[in-house]
């Protein structure tokens, strides 16, 4: 059985690197293994010891993003009169270029946004279907051991991040949308120099690709991640003029040069030669989607999430669950804390296998599942003393890599944006025009099908798959507090109740919620139709107390070593400061090369 977690969206390079490492990170090895095994941090001066740094604070804008270059990008737009949206379209544009690892203009977006005009949360969905073409007779000819493959034509669907680009710029920009597009395409063509991070997951989601089987074409995206023959190294400049002179024609021509215009033109050729199945008619077809996000209230926050073909609701249930119980008088990081969300964890994720999918399709009892009358149920399943043997989904009534980033500007607009190809870079294939690649990959989010006749996220022509990919929204007395998120997999919901518990439970600051060690349960059951693998195994930062260890051992569960699945996250936060106007505060990830920015 082939398990769908995030690690599985990992390249078989990168498990292999951290298999029983010693650190999230990776770090030079000698034959005794890590040298630098046993340091922890230095000392600071003031707030919480496992902080990496402070949050830092601003006036008129703020952004955190996984790259220097794409956080000084998106402050750049701001200072130039853009608004949120403004920064958040080039933020995301430049970081396909800088972070190919884990977006690009082949895969989907998602946003949950405060407009002030309105003076509420909105959202959007801009995932694309499966082709038309591709009945669920051949995506079955193509399975394997009963699943969708990792790679190759038969994972693509329409890619939705330009169309969402363009959707919330008609909406919400200032700037023209040239201005927004061409200082990225400018950006691509000069190059910049490659980061740790980026460069190792770089490195390794090639090999993966150069090792896998049923990828039908793989010159373009040599030509484009991994020119004369490797992939970057550290500090080496990196340029893609490929995706420069794509992103120029978006600029001139806006959505219709991708979904309608050449660019369309050339992907359908594309796929027409190597075998695969989108058209032309099938990105014509493509809109975003704009939803009201789902509520709930946590201890007096008002926690935003989106709904099916997302995991977002999966947020909302383990919060639910955990506000049953006093995670506070438990104590930070102690055995019964993490214990009690790791089984709050396991509960919604058996949900989230048997009900998420696309809601054109199928209905997710979404009022009952994100009901407290529903978590009070749940909450009584758990056991202080021990694991639960199996977790179940509740009756109810019939009816993973990623950036992340969060922008905000001066006039109170706050923009949560997430944006993935899904596995790594995506599914191997990287678009031509005949003569020259494109620069990007596309998606292969369509692996998260199942194909099992009479599940709600079985395969079907015209259809968006489930998506594990959600930005994060709070509110706090009906005022906007954070745009946050937590990049990877099965890992985001788990780290935005992490981060929210984190700060509205044991009082951190936004940086110190994201540095502090995270928890990861993997072996739920899955909306591919897998089912659950026992109790599965919960993974814990090194920096969780040996105490925690001990304890959650003696309840019963599985420990795995710490793998380098722990997420990405980001974060914007408004504090309100009485009769003075409110201020910014952003945080970043330590486990990732990025910054955060305000000013």
């Amino acid at each position: 059985m082939r398990r769908r977690t995030f690690l599985s969206t990992l390249p078989a390079g990168a498990l292999i690197a951290t298999a029983g490492a010693a650190t999230a990170r990776p770090v030079a090895q000698t034959s005794s293994g890590n040298p630098f095994a046993g340091v922890t941090m230095g000392d600071r001066i003031t707030g919480a010891p496992f902080a990496g740094r402070s949050t830092v604070w601003g006036m008129n804008g703020a952004a955190a993003t996984a790259h220097p270059t794409a956080t000084l990008i998106g402050i750049d737009t701001l200072r130039r009169g853009g608004s949120a949206i403004d920064a958040a379209i080039a933020i995301n544009a430049a970081l396909g270029f800088l972070e190919p690892t884990a977006n690009g203009i082949g895969g989907d977006a998602f946003c949950m946004m405060w407009d002030p005009a309105q003076r509420k949360v909105v959202g959007f969905n801009g995932s694309g279907n499966s082709p038309l073409a591709l009945s669920l007779e051949t995506a079955r000819s193509r399975a394997v051991d009963g699943y969708l493959p990792r790679y190759g034509a038969v994972t693509v669907n329409v890619p939705g991040t330009v169309d969402a680009w363009w959707s919330a710029h008609q909406r919400y920009g200032k700037l023209p949308w040239k201005d927004v597009l061409i200082p990225v395409a400018e950006l691509c063509e000069q190059g910049v120099p490659m980061p740790q991070t980026i460069a190792w997951y770089l490195e390794r989601n090639m090999a993966g690709f150069d090792r896998a089987g049923g990828i039908e074409e793989n010159d373009n995206r040599k030509a484009v991640y991994a020119p004369g023959g490797r992939t970057p190294r550290v500090g080496e400049v990196f340029a893609n003029p490929h995706l420069g002179r794509t992103l120029r024609l978006i600029a001139e021509g806006g959505r219709d040069a991708f979904y309608e215009g050449p660019i369309a033109e050339q992907i359908e050729r594309y796929f027409r030669r190597i075998g695969g199945w989108m058209t032309r008619a099938d990105l014509a077809g493509h809109r975003t989607e704009w939803v009201e996000p789902i509520r709930t209230d946590y201890r007096g926050v008002d926690v935003y999430g989106l709904g099916p073909n997302t995991q977002g609701l999966s947020t909302n249930q383990i919060l639910n669950i955990c506000e049953q119980f006093d995670l506070k008088a438990m104590g930070f990081q102690s055995a019964a804390s993490i214990h009690h969300q790791a089984e709050a964890k396991r509960l919604a994720f058996e949900d989230r296998a048997r009900w998420f999918a696309d809601e054109r399709f199928s209905q997710t009892p979404v009022e009952r599942l994100n009901s407290k009358p529903y978590a009070a149920e749940r909450a009584r399943l758990i056991r202080p003393d021990r694991i639960m043997d199996r977790a179940f989904p509740g009756d109810a009534p019939t009816q993973g890599d990623t950036t992340y980033f969060s922008v905000a500007d001066k006039d109170g607009m706050m923009v949560s944006w997430i944006q993935s190809n899904y596995r790594g870079m995506g599914s191997g294939l990287a678009p031509d025009d005949g003569e020259r690649p494109l620069g990007f990959m596309f998606q292969d989010r369509g692996e998260l099908f199942a194909l099992t006749d009479g599940h709600p996220n079985v395969y079907a022509p015209g259809k968006r798959p489930f998506h594990t990919i959600i930005p994060g929204f709070a509110c706090k007395d009906g005022e906007p507090w954070m745009a946050f998120g937590v990049m990877g997999g099965g890992m985001q919901p788990q780290g935005q109740a992490q981060i929210i518990i984190n700060m509205v439970d044991y009082g951190l600051d936004p940086q110190e919620a994201g540095d502090s060690p995270r928890w990861q349960h993997e072996g739920s059951s899955e909306p591919t139709g897998q089912a659950a693998d026992g109790v599965g195994i919960l993974h814990l930062e090194n920096g969780v107390p040996p105490a925690a260890r001990a304890g959650l051992e003696q309840r019963g569960w599985v420990l795995g070593a710490t793998d380098g699945g722990f997420g990405g996250y980001q974060n914007v936060v408004r504090q309100d400061n009485g009769e003075g106007r409110w201020t910014y505060g952003a945080a970043t990830e330590m486990r990732k090369d990025g910054i955060a920015l305000a000013y």
